[in-house]
Formats: C-alpha cells, structure tokens, sequence
C-alpha cells in the first residue's frame, strides 16, 4: 500500500488560490529560491525559473499528495503549481454528477493553464517556457490526457504517473463500484468509517492510514479532506475510471512530448501495460525502484529527480536520461 501524504508543505509552497476563467482552485503554489516571496499572481518575485509545473491529483486525493515533491522540484528551477479539481478538499463544486463529466474537468484544467502561462509571462522565465509541464497522477493522468487531447499546444509536456491507457483493473472497478453505491445512501463520514475498517482501501488512490515517516500522525487530516471532497465527484469519476476507453493512438498523434512514469508495482494498472502504452506514445519511460501507485509519496526524491531530468532534457537545461 502507498504511503499517504503529509499535510505539511515545505516553505517554499504557498496555500492560495488560482483565479480562472472557470472558476477558483485552491492551490499549493511553490517558488524555486529567490522567489519565496510571493507576488500575489504566483509569479517568482524577481526569481528565474526553468518552467512551471502543473500538478493533478489522482481519485479521492488532493494537492496535497504532491507535498513530498514541491520542495525538491523547486530547488531545481520549477516553479510547482499542485490543484485541487473542482469537487476535490478546498476547490468547491456543484452536487450535480453532469459537472464532473470529464470533458468539463479537461476544459478546468485547460483554464488552470492559461491561467499559470499569463502570470509566467510577467515572470522572468527562459525564452519558450511559458506553457507549463502537465502532470496527472493516476486519474489526474486521465484528466491531463483528455486536457492535451483538447489542445496539445496548451502544455509544455505531458506526464502520466500511474495513470495507465484505459480503465482501471476488474479488482479495482469493483472497489469503485462499492464506493459509488455507498456514496449513494450514505453520509461521507459513514462511508469514511465504512473505509478505515477495509483493507486494501476501496478504490486506488483512497489511503486512510494516517501514519507518517517522522512519527506523527494525520489521520484527523485525511478524514477532513475527505468530509470535503464533494461525492457527486466522486461518483461520477469513480466511473470514468472503470468506463475509460483507450486513447493511445490519439494521444501519440498529437505529438505532445511525453513521460510515462510509476512505481514498480501498481494493482490499479499493471505494469505491463503502462509499459507498453509508454512504447505505443513513444514516451520517456521511468520505474521508480520501492514504489507502488503513489511515487510521488512513495519515493518521492527519486521522482522528483526523474521529472526533472525529462523536464530540462526539452529545455535543454540537462541531459539526463529515462530509466
């Protein structure tokens, strides 16, 4: 099982809130150093930075799984901007399943964009490096995908973590399933109880351990993040996950450069297929050695240090290599 996140950012992250064209998202925006004082637009305060970084959580997660990476991304010259969707912990969202369909997530992720390459406009930024790297973990990837699908020249690149080409494993399908009818007759924190007492959790990303590396604990955390996803989101993406068609060919048609990273082992979609979805993108592939669904939790200097390498090989800024 993958460990869960810390609900504690580094310094150099900024809770605050992304205005756009579609609305308000909360965010957890971190500047690389020099740039810790931020200008109220994100923006790195007289800092340069390498590129921005836009960061989308997987199923019954939030911005705060990216915690462990925002600090090692920044030091590097990233500017890292991790969201929670709307429905998802601090964003809000409508109680109606319509407003979750995956187009209209796309199409929020696409404002979140434009959003981030005005503010890096004003920024000072290496020529070309105003449209940000788009990352998706898990259902996140999903979400990125159909994002770059809709327009590809929004995005630096692309990169699906854990996030495999279609629907996820029968196993897990069931889970969401189970989740969906609990949902529907349910309170959120009846079904959280109903959660804490199953084990694997149901479905994915939902990890209700709250126990942490340096000793302490946030399960109080976890369970109000939680109480504050909306469960119409949860419902209706919970069925995308299991309904996802595979859009491989449309996506390697749309030449956008693309990474394909996980963990070692992943019961959500095996191994097998992200690494031959990777060979049909002709993607940088990379495996993080201990890790599971959630590298980014998991191990998260080694996935720092793989995004990164991808990330300055376009820019030219390295030349480091997949795994």
């Amino acid at each position: 099982m993958s460990r869960p996140p810390t609900f504690t950012p580094p310094r150099c992250a900024t809770p605050r809130t992304l205005h756009t064209a579609r609305g308000d998202f909360a965010v957890l925006d971190a500047l690389p150093p020099g740039g810790a004082e931020n200008t109220g637009d994100g923006t790195a305060g007289g800092a340069e930075v390498k590129g921005t970084v836009l960061l989308l959580p997987g199923f019954t997660g939030s911005k705060e799984d990216f915690i462990a990476l925002l600090e090692p991304l920044a030091a590097a010259g990233y500017r890292a901007v991790a969201v929670d969707g709307r429905g998802q912990y601090e964003s809000p969202g409508p109680d109606a399943e319509s407003a979750y369909a995956q187009g209209e997530l796309a199409r929020d992720v696409l404002a979140q964009a434009a959003a981030l390459t005005k503010a890096s406009g004003s920024a000072k930024t290496p020529a070309g490096s105003t449209r940000p790297h788009l990352l998706g973990h898990s259902l996140g990837g999903q979400i990125a995908r159909a994002a770059a699908l809709l327009e590809p020249r929004a995005f630096a690149s692309l990169t699906l973590m854990s996030s495999g080409p279609a629907a996820i494993a029968p196993a897990q399908q069931a889970r969401a399933k189970m989740l969906a009818d609990a949902l529907a007759v349910l309170s959120m924190d009846e079904v959280w109880q109903a959660m804490r007492a199953m084990e694997p959790p149901p479905p994915e990303d939902a990890d209700t351990g709250g126990a942490r590396a340096d000793g302490g604990d946030d399960s109080e955390a976890l369970r109000t993040r939680w109480l504050r996803n909306n469960p119409a989101q949860l419902i209706a993406t919970g069925k995308q996950l299991s309904t996802e068609p595979d859009r491989v060919a449309e996506l390697a048609a749309a030449a956008l450069p693309t990474h394909v990273i996980s963990g070692e082992r992943d019961d959500t979609w095996p191994v097998p297929l992200l690494d031959d979805m990777a060979h049909r993108l002709h993607a940088r592939r990379t495996v993080i050695r201990g890790a599971e669904h959630s590298p980014n939790t998991d191990r998260p200097e080694e996935t720092a240090a793989a995004l990164v390498s991808f990330w300055n090989h376009l820019s030219g800024t390295g030349t480091g290599t997949g795994s």
